[in-house]
């Protein structure tokens, strides 16, 4: 380790986040290398080293000879002054290396509000923030993760946007460039060969036109090579889709320190407020022969006594009463708990309960997301009132007593009367567990609501929406807190100012990016957190460029207004995300993919095919 980076973890909290050399942690000779990839995640290490889509990208990318990998993570606070103090640059946990010396930059986008990070850790890198400051063919800065479905806002920081799913399309892009390198082609010339690549978007390729009351003309390719809609990129057969043998095992706790099953890829639902439901379409599944096998593997190579079995809605995975008998054949006789973080109201069973019950005791969560049954049909959440009870019965029968609901306010119709309904509902749960005779005994039921904003995001049916002003979120919090009557529910509420922030930057468009550096350059980063964020500096930089953020975040667009995102191609097609937001406004509900086929569109992507009903 560089002595200037050892005596600077001295003086910091949690070094052991700075010092890589963990269990499965890869490391190659680099002279035996062509290509340096710096995967990193814009912030703490506990929460980068819990991402699963990062584990299986650092497997894949590793298992390639060619390649070398590394991972990278935003320095808190006390570290960074460290390092800007001493001149040391941000570095790959598995060599220490300068990632200013790699081939490729790669930034995972899981949420707007670490898009300042993503600026910094370019400048504690040593390189310059703008595409256009960076001439040479390395490195090259590329963009994934779910928030590249609308890339604008990043536009001008970003060689490439890998649209979708990457596994493949990041493998072509990085032989490409070997070639190019190899060849000693420039930059541009990489570029325009990397344009042709499904999947990829390059946002110098295209010119953005503008009307004259602020909202997008046209979205243009100003290259031949650039097509005028991209499409992102999906792995068709996901029971063949690399997944990792082994995970790096951290030094210290993360946010979810486990071994990880991505059961199926996709959503069946449709809640129409839900961006993951509808960008990660089509439906794919894994066999549970396949699972098994995975997970049998990963807790040998990890030492982890604990599988959590993860997707979108797990327990909407279609093979599951297989899948549990055959984990459940080995993991209690070798001591692994099984959990299931993602359960559904409508599909929560007495057996699904008896399966789980000896992993977790203390608290059962359920997003019913709204308190009446008429908003819950407007968004599609396609769960009754006796659905919710029938499921907390259960579960008090099952020896919980403690249950956590989370819901929404400033969805799209939402009244005073559904926001009282959110206490009522609470209400009636409490009052459910004290009615029945078999309730655990000498035990209290606590019912905790945690209210988040809804923030309209691109490719879902509320893409067109207004997000509710600061003002009428605080008024709303406020009647919440006065419905609820009973000391056995508490409340929390999400501090609306980040939810405002969330919702320009989700919608934004190429001038947003002004306003980005602007903000990072008053010291504005780790916005996701307390500590960081500073809602003054935000609106200071707003007006520094001239952009009023209401336009983006409190604005109704019209179904003919062009949005940033058009010219990308997400697999669910735009009438189709017109008719389910008409619907909610009819409180409306549409079935689900297993029930019935919703014409979204997706299918295309994979030949026509799509596994929901399977």
């Amino acid at each position: 380790m560089d002595k200037k980076v050892e005596m600077a973890l001295r003086k910091v909290q949690k070094p052991a986040r700075y010092t890589g050399g963990e269990l499965n942690s890869v490391i190659k000779d680099k002279h035996n290398v062509d290509v340096r990839f710096a995967f990193c995640f814009p912030d703490i290490y506990e929460i980068g080293m819990s991402h699963l889509g990062g584990k299986i990208l650092y497997g894949l990318l590793n298992s390639i000879d060619y390649v070398w990998c590394e991972r990278v993570f935003a320095p808190w606070f006390d570290f960074e002054e460290q390092m800007r103090c001493n001149g040391i640059h941000l570095y790959g946990l598995e060599s220490g290396d300068d990632i200013s010396t790699f081939d490729f930059i790669g930034f995972s986008l899981m949420y707007e509000m670490s898009y300042t990070n993503v600026l910094n850790m370019l400048d504690l890198a040593g390189i310059p923030i703008r595409s256009a400051d960076r001439k040479d063919l390395s490195p090259i800065v590329i963009l994934g993760g779910p928030c590249a479905c609308n890339p604008e806002p990043l536009a001008p920081f970003a060689d490439i946007v890998c649209l979708g799913e990457g596994e493949e399309t990041l493998c072509e892009v990085i032989e490409l460039y070997r070639k190019c390198k190899i060849n000693k082609l420039s930059k541009t010339e990489f570029l325009k060969k990397a344009a042709k690549i499904n999947g990829v978007y390059v946002p110098s390729f295209y010119d953005v036109d503008y009307n004259e009351d602020g909202t997008v003309k046209a979205v243009t390719p100003n290259v031949s090579e650039a097509p005028a809609i991209v499409r992102k990129s999906v792995v068709k057969d996901f029971d063949k889709a690399y997944f990792p043998d082994k995970f790096v095992v951290p030094y210290i706790d993360i946010v979810h320190d486990r071994a990880m099953l991505e059961l199926f890829r996709g959503c069946i639902r449709g809640c129409r407020f839900c961006q993951a439901g509808f960008i990660y379409r089509p439906i794919r599944s894994r066999k549970p022969e396949t699972l098994n096998r995975q997970a049998s593997l990963l807790c040998k190579t990890t030492g982890y006594d604990e599988i959590s079995l993860s997707s979108l809605s797990t327990s909407d995975y279609r093979y599951l009463p297989e899948l549990m008998p055959e984990l459940m054949d080995w993991t209690e006789k070798e001591g692994v708990s099984l959990s299931l973080p993602s359960l559904r109201v409508d599909n929560f069973s007495r057996s699904l309960m008896e399966k789980i019950s000896s992993v977790r005791k203390s608290s059962l969560t359920f997003a019913p997301e709204a308190g009446t049954q008429r908003l819950r049909d407007a968004i599609n959440k396609n769960v009754s009132e006796d659905e919710i009870f029938k499921t907390c019965r259960l579960a008090f029968e099952g020896g919980w007593t403690s249950v956590k609901l989370y819901f929404m306010l400033g969805l799209p119709t939402e009244t005073m009367k559904d926001v009282e309904g959110i206490a009522e509902l609470s209400q009636r749960i409490v009052d459910t567990y004290y009615s029945m005779p078999n309730r655990p005994k000498g035990k209290s039921v606590n019912v905790s609501i945690s209210v988040a904003t809804f923030v309209p995001k691109p490719f879902t049916p509320f893409q067109w929406e207004a997000q509710d002003t600061s003002e009428m979120i605080i008024e709303k919090q406020q009647h919440l807190r006065e419905a609820i009557k009973s000391k056995k529910i508490s409340l929390s509420c999400h501090e609306n100012h980040t939810s405002f922030l969330e919702a320009v930057l989700a919608r934004g468009d190429r001038r947003l990016a002004d306003v980005i550096e602007t903000a990072w350059r008053s010291g504005c980063h780790f916005d996701s957190w307390d500590e960081g964020f500073d809602y003054d500096k935000w609106m200071d930089a707003f007006k520094k460029c001239g952009i009023d953020p209401a336009f983006y975040a409190n604005r109704k667009r019209s179904f003919d207004e062009v949005l940033p995102w058009d010219h990308i191609f997400y697999g669910v097609n735009k009438k189709f995300l017109q008719r389910e937001n008409e619907k909610a406004y009819r409180n409306e509900t549409s079935f689900n993919c297993r029930e019935k086929c919703g014409a979204c569109g997706a299918s295309i992507l994979t030949g026509g095919v799509c596994n929901a009903a399977d």
